[in-house]
């Protein structure tokens, strides 16, 4: 749970969850702007070209997930299960009247049936009929588990966590699951400082060619960031040895040589990678200025510094989202599925206790 900060006085998040685990998270983010209610966004590098967005639906809420015991929840991650159907990763959640109320589960796993993009729909969750803890988390001291990624290998499920006080990670962690998401099994961690921190929030391309792909950043929206990227064997993806970085060092390009930031830094939210539509898609977070933005590229080493930055999701405010105008958003995970000219988000919003929910946004106008 941590989207950026709406304008207006409210409740600090810290102050919303201090009766839930006795404070010690808290958020950071920017305020949004205010474009008009059908407001488009223009794609940078793309003269001409114009993302067009809509809402589907609310995945999650009080109507769409109370009865799971998770009304109140954000990111859903979404990833087609080996069973072909679609389990959607949440972070932190909560029952009760909004966010900070009681039984506090971090991540938690909500399923729809369908994994059809345009018939998306929770209609179940892991742990029967209440969604629970899909890890091990006590939230001892403030502490949570926020995923970055779920994705799906074969017959595998995987899962990255990013543990401690939010943007003040401790470690990330990394999980498996043969069984459709209802168990997870320990695979490995990563120190929090490791390549100064941009090795805390991943996110996986799975390739053809049996590696996956993997861009990371720091997790802390506060501090601006490289974009590393790494290729691991399908087959060795719980081995941190087996990660290697691409950088660029004595005049060029290559695999093994310490990792260099692939594109511009800058202050970055959530992100997403994925291999889609012959070639591979990064959907992220921008936090200045404030949007999601998207690249399309045809290999995992092309050169992102001059990719075409394509805005899918712009902010507004309470009472004017129309369009592609979301009031505080964050998140906007990739859904299998989806195409570059028939792209659909999960995208969070939070900007007070009860409007907190994932919501699926389809966009259209890009371009490759």
């Amino acid at each position: 749970m941590h989207g950026p900060t709406p304008p207006g006085p409210r409740p600090t998040r810290r102050a919303l969850l201090r009766g839930a685990a006795g404070g010690g998270l808290a958020l950071t983010g920017l305020a949004a702007a205010a474009p008009g209610a059908n407001a488009t966004a223009r794609a940078p590098g793309a003269p001409g070209a114009r993302a067009i967005g809509a809402k589907v639906r609310d995945l999650t809420g009080p109507a769409q997930t109370g009865r799971f015991g998770a009304p109140w929840t954000d990111l859903g991650i979404p990833a087609r299960c080996p069973d072909g159907s679609m389990l959607l990763v949440c972070g932190d959640t909560f029952d009760g009247g909004g966010v900070g109320g009681p039984d506090w589960r971090s991540p938690v796993g909500l399923r729809s049936s369908n994994a059809d993009p345009a018939a998306l729909t929770v209609d179940g969750c892991v742990g029967g009929g209440r969604a629970v803890g899909l890890v091990p988390e006590g939230h001892e001291g403030g502490t949570t588990a926020i995923p970055s990624d779920v994705f799906t290998v074969g017959s595998t499920m995987y899962m990255h966590l990013m543990r401690g006080v939010i943007y003040r990670t401790h470690h990330s962690d990394f999980w498996r699951s043969d069984d459709n998401g209802e168990t997870w099994q320990y695979l490995c961690q990563w120190p929090g400082d490791q390549y100064g921190g941009q090795f805390q929030q991943k996110t996986y391309a799975v390739a053809d060619d049996g590696y996956c792909y993997v861009l990371s950043t720091v997790f802390n929206r506060d501090i601006t960031s490289g974009l590393l990227l790494h290729r691991v064997r399908q087959d060795a993806l719980g081995n941190p040895a087996a990660y290697e970085p691409w950088g660029y060092a004595g005049g060029a390009w290559a695999w093994g040589n310490p990792p260099t930031t692939v594109t511009a830094a800058r202050r970055w939210g959530e992100i997403c990678f994925r291999a889609m539509d012959g070639g591979y898609a990064l959907s992220w977070l921008n936090m200045a200025p404030l949007d999601l933005r998207a690249q399309f590229f045809p290999l995992p080493t092309s050169h992102l510094f001059t990719t075409p930055e394509q805005t899918t999701i712009i902010p507004t405010v309470p009472g004017r989202e129309s369009g592609n105008a979301v009031a505080s958003p964050y998140g906007g995970f990739i859904v299998p599925g989806s195409t570059v000219g028939d792209l659909h988000l999960a995208v969070s919003q939070w900007y007070d206790a009860q409007n907190y929910r994932v919501m699926q946004y389809r966009v259209s106008g890009l371009s490759r």
